[in-house]
């Protein structure tokens, strides 16, 4: 396995970590004053630091850096691209400059790979220019949605109409003052295969019987000005031609959508633990405790060798999992693309937890972020499918691939 990043792959990180360090980390906390700090989406504005930042980013061509194809995206193999992700994951605001951030990446993704060009013309390229953003409609609260067969909401056919009713919650991207479209899933063929009943239906966030419910706040914190809200769909009615792909590939689609977006939750994550560990070195550094620096007392030494460690490991298993998928496809990769959704938030929830207990009572404040890097990472051990699932699929293809070599030696 050859883990070299190609030439252009080694300039763009370069300059996206200069990028981050000298013009995005000085303007956070700007950003995060500009907020309501309220969880009344509709007095949401987006900061005007973020909009000066997008500019400079793209301007410096450091945008839509996550889509593989050359015209619209930087061209970048999954490999490429690990390492940019990573870098981004140092900074809540960074993904959205840089026009990388869920839940519109795996949107764009999604129209570009399976989209109409009239879908494209209308949502695409105004997505890839950053003028709107999206919402990702599909886990609901009376279901198991990480079992996506299980989506109860309908997208019900009638002529040349597709009728959308359903109640969704953590609607990733509601919040945004500039959300104009979310993407839904809904039952539309109740009688076919359980893998073919599901369509995904581009739905106006204005269309008439879309009603936003609320915000959900996650450990306290909104999330501002994107946000994750509930939101009811009442017999809303857009044209069939809004579907995605045709009637009955949403399943398809939305497992075509989350494994993309699963490796890049993981490599934003251990961004995340990175910056957490830098926080945490220079506590033990600077702080003087009993005479001494915390680095000195107790078994410090250790947690921050172990911190290291596991993001060596995490790091490892994630870029072999973009070297495969390069190769093979995201099929081909199953087993390896849950690993790392189990493990990379875990090292990530560890190792913040660690910076937490260095730093003391500053490191429950708002003064450093590890908190918010916390409530971060511990979600991600529940979205795009809870460890629970990952592991089942992890130990079903170990027990298949064990069976067959079995079966191959007799």
């Amino acid at each position: 396995m050859d883990f070299s990043l190609s030439a252009t792959a080694q300039d763009l990180l370069h300059r996206l970590k200069d990028f981050l360090h000298h013009e995005v980390l000085p303007k956070e906390a700007e950003y995060f004053a500009a907020l309501t700090g309220g969880g009344d989406f509709r007095k949401w504005r987006q900061p005007a630091v973020m909009e000066l930042l997008k500019a400079k980013a793209r301007a410096a061509g450091l945008w839509n850096l996550f889509l593989p194809d050359a015209e619209h995206g930087a061209g970048l193999s999954t490999l490429d691209y690990a390492p940019l992700a990573e870098a981004m994951g140092w900074s809540f605001l960074l993904p959205e400059i840089c026009n990388c951030s869920a839940p519109d990446s795996g949107n764009m993704e999604v129209l570009h790979r399976y989209g109409s060009e009239a879908q494209k013309e209308r949502w695409l390229t105004p997505l890839l220019a950053g003028e709107i953003r999206s919402g990702f409609a599909m886990t609901e609260p009376a279901v198991a949605s990480s079992d996506a067969t299980n989506i109860a909401a309908t997208a019900t056919i009638v002529g040349d109409e597709v009728i959308c009713t359903g109640r969704k919650w953590w609607c990733s991207g509601l919040g945004h003052p500039s959300c104009r479209v979310l993407i839904f899933m809904g039952v539309s063929l109740p009688e076919a295969p359980r893998h073919q009943r599901h369509s995904i239906v581009l739905i106006p966030i204005d269309a008439k019987g879309v009603e936003i419910v609320r915000m959900l706040p996650v450990f306290g914190g909104y999330d501002e000005p994107v946000g994750h809200g509930e939101v009811r769909f009442d017999e809303v009615r857009v044209p069939i031609t809004n579907i995605i792909g045709g009637p009955g590939r949403g399943f398809e689609i939305a497992q075509g959508r989350l494994g993309p977006g699963r490796i890049h939750h993981c490599m934003r994550a251990l961004g995340a633990a990175e910056r957490a560990l830098d926080f945490l070195c220079k506590r033990a550094s600077r702080r003087i405790a009993f005479g001494k620096p915390l680095a000195e007392l107790g078994g410090n030494l250790d947690i921050i060798a172990d911190a290291r460690m596991q993001i060596e490991q995490a790091r490892l298993l994630v870029l072999k999992t973009a070297w495969l998928i390069d190769r093979v496809g995201a099929k081909g990769a199953m087993s390896e693309i849950s690993q790392i959704k189990v493990i990379a938030p875990q090292v990530a929830c560890r190792v913040i937890d660690a910076a937490i207990q260095m730093h003391g009572g500053a490191g429950v404040s708002e003064d450093v972020p590890l908190t918010a890097l916390y409530a971060y990472a511990r979600v991600l051990r529940i979205v795009d499918g809870p460890d629970e699932v990952h592991r089942a699929l992890v130990g079903k293809l170990e027990l298949r691939r064990h069976q067959e070599e079995k079966a191959g030696r007799a």
